[in-house]
């Protein structure tokens, strides 16, 4: 039984088994304790093989135990076998398999962080912070967050059904998704009248190129009259920290763009920006809201310290800890929080996240109807205007006014947006005439 115990610790500890071994040889009480804890879970292992109702596999209880000590840290860490972790580096360039949706562990149950913009989970209505009790009627309550995105996981064309608990709804209901391939197209972008919009949907391999070629096309599309940018980050779950430096460094000539921290705060790692702006000074809005986590709020972060951009919408997620993947033998890793990051003002954001400076909450709009507002045109005997017809210009400024009305509809933090970079172009230099 010795020896039995021994090649357990060897599993769970990835210890060389000796005699000269350093980690056995110290006599401090610390390690004495450790030691008699292992000690402690070879007996457990034991137990569990001689004695449960069932046979178990060894492999099983020991990922499972190396699981549950991750997860006992937060809510970040956690072990990617080799399934988990060859899906977790497809994630990360771009393309992976599911349902689009960014989760995490709370009070027992699977929170949303975000859905992932044209994906089953966004096109579902998922929304931050829903929560998930039930896949296909099984109780979640009880298992990790990895036995979680695993049962979400399956064949591409095949539904499942989520149950959702959602703030100010009475009961819980279900939601019926598709799984399908989730190809993200992390950086978008259209013109808004005379003003870049551009979404940013995730921070994968493809995040920074992607951004200067939108900026390049908005440039190109709007012409010398572009008045701004308005860069979207709202849902943005996050995703890699050398894209969301990258992102931040395209729109800032100097300074710190965020400080990571570790336990040992020697070691601490700082990134600043290098000379340049992609944008060459435009006005920029940054929109967030509580789906807009990480290395979104990295980028919300260092432009709203370097008073760069003004930061809009609402308070965002709050995540401010950095996960490393450290790969294992056998094709497997761990995904492990080493470190917390903090603004170029030394904020950290974690459970705090980033104010907004202007806060706007995403608000239902009604449009009023034509016939029910007054005008000098309504009373009775008014002049007529002798002008003989509508201009161009009229028309076109008609046009631009009836697309700003139906958007302040549709997306009123977008709308805030354009017409908060709208009044910052008003105090530019004035034309010569």
């Amino acid at each position: 039984m010795k020896t039995s115990r021994l090649a357990v610790l060897a599993l769970a500890t990835g210890m060389t088994i000796g005699l000269a071994s350093p980690v056995l040889a110290q006599s401090s009480t610390s390690s004495a304790e450790t030691y008699r804890l292992l000690n402690l879970f070879g007996d457990v292992f034991e137990q569990v093989k001689s004695k449960y109702v069932e046979d178990v596999d060894d492999k099983r209880l020991i990922e499972a135990a190396i699981n549950g000590m991750l997860t006992s840290l937060d809510p970040h860490s956690s072990y990617l076998n080799m399934d988990n972790f060859e899906e977790m580096q497809v994630d990360t360039r771009g393309e992976f398999g599911g349902l689009g949706i960014e989760v995490t562990m709370e009070d027992g149950f699977v929170k949303v962080i975000a859905p992932i913009y044209d994906t089953p989970a966004e096109k579902a209505g998922l929304q931050p912070g829903d929560f998930i009790t039930h896949i296909d009627g099984t109780a979640i309550r009880g298992m990790t967050l990895n036995d979680a995105v695993e049962m979400m996981r399956g064949k591409v064309n095949t539904d499942i059904v989520l149950t959702i608990i959602r703030k100010g709804e009475q009961a819980p209901f279900d939601v019926t998704l598709t799984r399908a391939v989730i190809k993200i197209q992390s950086v978008r972008a259209e013109p808004k009248d005379d003003i870049g919009y551009i979404r940013i949907t995730k921070f994968n391999e493809q995040t920074a190129s992607g951004l200067q070629r939108a900026i390049a096309d908005m440039r190109e599309e709007i012409g010398p009259e572009i008045k701004g940018l308005v860069i979207d980050l709202r849902n943005n779950p996050g995703g890699l920290l050398d894209q969301a430096i990258s992102v931040s460094d395209a729109f800032l000539d100097k300074g710190e763009i965020v400080s990571t921290r570790p336990r040992d705060t020697e070691n601490t790692e700082r990134y600043n920006a290098r000379s340049g702006d992609l944008s060459e000074g435009l006005p920029i809005v940054v929109l967030i809201n509580d789906g807009s986590a990480s290395a979104s709020e990295i980028v919300a972060g260092a432009l709203q310290d370097h008073r760069r951009a003004v930061i809009m919408g609402t308070r965002s997620f709050g995540k401010g800890s950095v996960q490393t993947i450290l790969p294992m033998p056998g094709n497997v890793a761990l995904r492990l929080t080493t470190a917390r990051y903090y603004t170029p003002s030394g904020k950290s954001i974690q459970e705090v996240g980033i104010v907004p400076d202007i806060i706007v909450p995403q608000a239902r709009v009604e449009s009023i109807e034509a016939d029910t507002r007054r005008s000098e045109a309504s009373l009775s005997g008014a002049l007529r205007n002798e002008d003989e017809g509508i201009t161009d210009a009229e028309q076109d400024a008609n046009s631009r006014r009836d697309e700003a009305e139906q958007l302040a509809i549709d997306d009123y933090q977008l709308s805030r947006a354009l017409d908060m970079i709208r009044g910052i172009s008003l105090f530019g230099p004035r034309p010569n005439g």
